[in-house]
Parts: structure tokens; C-alpha cells; sequence
């Protein structure tokens, strides 16, 4: 255990301690880069073996305690928790969150198709912090910001991932994880040509994203620049609540917020994307000055967008700003086969 955590030890609650000893348990394990999944159950072991949380994994309920919400309820003295469930509905999220008196950092198995409902009783819960990390790395980051959110400084609520097994993402510098936090951050960071368009893309559909801008260079030389999403609703609340402010204070220096200072200084279309429903996405719209497309499920088909569909709507917004002709998208439809 470093200098810095046994001196802080000594001033710290039971809670802290806990938490603070947790923090460094999982700063020493070793990292490899992986799927949010698998990052989650490696971090899960390793919380296990530190004894100083509590780690309820929703499959084995039964061999730790037949009700384990009793249990959690005579402890006195709280310590972190990490629950590994799966919840396909929000009524079924509600009900756990309520049981864990929406307290600790639920982590959800999205390989399981969830309802509608679940992702927008998400985005409208005010306990709630969703994410919907792309890579372990992400993942990791997330994690460590809820033990020290939510252990070490006090504050409210609950963290909440979905998470899956499909690939592992984007690398991600210690700006990179700060930004990650805060809903986004840039993973190609620079372009130079005129034709240019903004990629979002949040979770497993960050891989589809990533196809998509291979698409748009190699078949219409479109250059893109890369943006991975932890977090809409996360963007969404901080732009809100700046909004808001500016509002009411008229003479004060205007606020700013996450999403339009990493967004500022570029009128390149903007293409969001998640796995969810739409409206996840469309809460960035009003905040947006350039064209701005959401995508989601059910936004072109059934489930989340296609690369093809993510190439095509964004020659489509190119094309409707200007920059391209509109039989570039025509030809676009026919060459994916989309028409």
C-alpha cells in the first residue's frame, strides 16, 4: 500500500479505509486489455480477495445468502459494492437498485436484449450515472471513479454499466480517462481535409463506428475524426444544467460544459451513435450548432445501426450542408445494398 493511502488511512472512516483499500488493490492487479465484461470480472476477483467490499454476483446469489438483501441491511458500517447482475427491463433494475438502496456500482450483462424502457429509466433516474463503456480500459476508469465518487467522497446514487464481451476498444491516456468520465473523449484527434465528418459512438457500438469511418475514407474519401462515448446521459446532464445556469444569471460569465468544449472550433457534421434506442442520443441535440444525426436502434433498423447505415447518414448530412452531391448518397444506398 503506497505513502499516500496510509497516511490518508489514518483520518478516514470505516467506508473510506474500505474503499481506499479497494482503490489500491486495484491499481497493483495487473492489466491487460480486454472487453468491459471480462475487465469487470477480473476487477471483481480482485475486490474479493481484498475482503473489503462487497462483490454479489446475481448468478450465485444462493451460495453466499439465501436473501441477500437481509444481509446487506445488518451491516452497519457500509463498504463498496459491486453487483455483477442481469437485468433486461427496467422494472427489474428498479427493483435491484431499490433492494441496494441505490447505493454501489451495478454492473448489467447487456449481452441480454433489454427493453426499451431500461435505457431511458436510466437517463431520467437522477441516483443514476449510466455508462456504456467500449473497452475494459474505459471500464476500469469508470470502476475507480465510483469507489472514490461514491465511497471516499460521499456523494449520492449509484454507478451503472452495461457492459459486453465483443472486443476490447480504444487505448486511453490519463487525459483520456479524465474525459472518458466526463461522457467523451477523442480517440483520432486530428484531420485536415475539407470534407470531414465528427464520429460519436458509445459501447459496443463503437466498434461498428470505427468500420464506418474505414468506409467513409477508403470508398469516398471522407476523412473522420473519432469520438468514444461512455456516456450520453452523462453529456447530456452536464449541458443541461449549464444551460440552465447561463439562463438564470444573465450577467455572469457564461458556463460551458464537457460536450462543446471538446466540440467547439469545427462545423463538421456530428454523427452519434449508440446501441440503445434513439432518444438516448437525441438528448445532445439541443446543445448542438452544427448538423447534428442520431442514431439508435430502431432509428434504420431493428437494432443498432450498421456501419453501412452510420457511412451513408453521414454522406447524407454532408450532403444536406453542401459539401458533397446528393447522388453520393444515392450511390452509397445501392453499393451497401440499403435500397
Amino acid at each position: 500500500m503506497g505513502t499516500r493511502c496510509q497516511a490518508t488511512l489514518l483520518m478516514t472512516t470505516s467506508t473510506e479505509r474500505s474503499a481506499l483499500i479497494c482503490i489500491d488493490a486495484l491499481n497493483a492487479a495487473q492489466q491487460h486489455r480486454c472487453s468491459p465484461l471480462y475487465s469487470v470480472m477480473t476487477m471483481a476477483n480482485t475486490l474479493e480477495c481484498c475482503r473489503q467490499a462487497w462483490v454479489i454476483r446475481g448468478q450465485s446469489r444462493s451460495r453466499r445468502v439465501m436473501d441477500w438483501p437481509t444481509w446487506f441491511a445488518r451491516n452497519t458500517g457500509e463498504k463498496p459494492m459491486l453487483y455483477l447482475h442481469t437485468a433486461a427491463s427496467s422494472a427489474q433494475l428498479r427493483a435491484l437498485s431499490s433492494e441496494t438502496r441505490q447505493r454501489g456500482i451495478l454492473c448489467n450483462d447487456s449481452e441480454t436484449r433489454v427493453s426499451a424502457s431500461l435505457p431511458l429509466w436510466l437517463a431520467s433516474n437522477p441516483h443514476c450515472t449510466p455508462y456504456d463503456p467500449a473497452s475494459g480500459e474505459e471500464t476500469r476508469a469508470i470502476v475507480l471513479a465510483g469507489l472514490q465518487a461514491l465511497y471516499v467522497d460521499g456523494k449520492p446514487g449509484f454507478y451503472y454499466l452495461a457492459l459486453h464481451d465483443q472486443h476490447d476498444g480504444p487505448g486511453l491516456s490519463p487525459q483520456d480517462r479524465d474525459d472518458a468520465l466526463k461522457g467523451m473523449y477523442r480517440v483520432r484527434r486530428s484531420y485536415t481535409s475539407e470534407l470531414r465528418v465528427r464520429l460519436l459512438g458509445a459501447g459496443r457500438a463503437f466498434e461498428e463506428v470505427v468500420h464506418a469511418a474505414q468506409l467513409l475514407e477508403s470508398d469516398w474519401n471522407i476523412e473522420t475524426q473519432l469520438w468514444s462515448c461512455p456516456s450520453y446521459t452523462r453529456l447530456a446532464r452536464e449541458a443541461d444544467a449549464a444551460h440552465r445556469w447561463n439562463r438564470l444569471h444573465p450577467l455572469a460569465p457564461k458556463r460551458s460544459c464537457h460536450l462543446q468544449d471538446c466540440l467547439a472550433g469545427d462545423d463538421a457534421p456530428v454523427i452519434a451513435v449508440t446501441g440503445y434506442p434513439q432518444p438516448i442520443v437525441d438528448q445532445l441535440a439541443g446543445h448542438m450548432d452544427v448538423r447534428f444525426v442520431a442514431l439508435g436502434a430502431g432509428s434504420v433498423e431493428a437494432s443498432a445501426p450498421s456501419r453501412y447505415w452510420i457511412a451513408v447518414l453521414a454522406l447524407k448530412a454532408l450532403a444536406d450542408d453542401g459539401r458533397i452531391n446528393a447522388e453520393q448518397v444515392e450511390t452509397a444506398l445501392h453499393r451497401y445494398h440499403l435500397k
